[in-house]
């Protein structure tokens, strides 16, 4: 059975409405999956999952969230090996530049990175919880 970890940071609520779709979208392809706080959840911890996805929405000059989530990304990334990942986010403003550049990032030191990130305009709507529940199979 496929182990599935959805870490993510949410500061309005819609990125954490992301994340349980996601999850669930993973639950019903039958994986067993658990869902983290980026603030709880730690390099030590990537090695009890197959894979990952990873959500955080666009802050301040389309960027990561800064004090929690790239910390604890920056501590994993070097380690993800052939785990599937996925990526997720919400914005509010601009065009999507911050989940280009992760994308980047993640190619550029051989992720096993399935696509390109899903990203929705503030709350999610129920075309977009869809969304999230595809993306969340993909990773089954």
């Amino acid at each position: 059975m496929s182990k599935v970890a959805v870490v993510y940071w949410s500061g309005t609520g819609n990125t954490e409405m992301m994340a349980t779709a996601v999850a669930k979208g993973a639950k019903e392809k039958g994986a067993e999956v658990d869902i983290f706080e980026a603030s709880t959840f730690d390099n030590s911890m990537l090695e009890a999952y197959d894979a990952l996805a990873l959500g955080c929405p666009s802050m301040g000059a389309e960027v990561l969230e800064e004090s929690v989530f790239q910390p604890m990304y920056d501590s994993i990334k070097n380690n993800l090996g052939n785990r599937k990942i996925v990526l997720f986010g919400s914005y509010g403003w601009g065009d999507g530049e911050w989940m280009r550049d992760w994308e980047d990032e993640l190619y550029s030191i051989g992720a096993n990175l399935l696509g390109e990130g899903l990203i929705v305009n503030e709350e999610p709507d129920d075309d977009g919880i869809a969304a999230c529940e595809a993306l969340g199979a993909k990773l089954v």
